[in-house]
């Protein structure tokens, strides 16, 4: 969370941990979709955090995921 709402300049390798193991665990589209489901019902129960940074998390932990992280994805595309 301290990088998601702009308390830290980068992610902390515990955050970068998530977003690999999410990455790993969502391998059909089905999962894919799931995981998009679950990361974009997580940052909208926050309204602190910065859609800058939650877009920018992957590429800043060298983890590319195949759909952005954004509260207004629509996981089903």
């Amino acid at each position: 969370m301290p990088y998601l709402v702009g308390s830290t300049p980068e992610p902390l390798d515990a955050c970068c941990d998530g977003v690999n193991q999410i990455k790993g665990m969502a391998i059909t589209i089905d999962e894919k979709r799931q995981a998009c489901g679950c990361v974009k019902d997580a940052a909208n129960k926050y309204s602190n955090i910065k859609q800058d940074a939650a877009s920018d998390l992957p590429k800043k932990c060298g983890v590319p995921l195949s759909y952005p992280v954004s509260k207004t994805i629509d996981c089903n595309t």
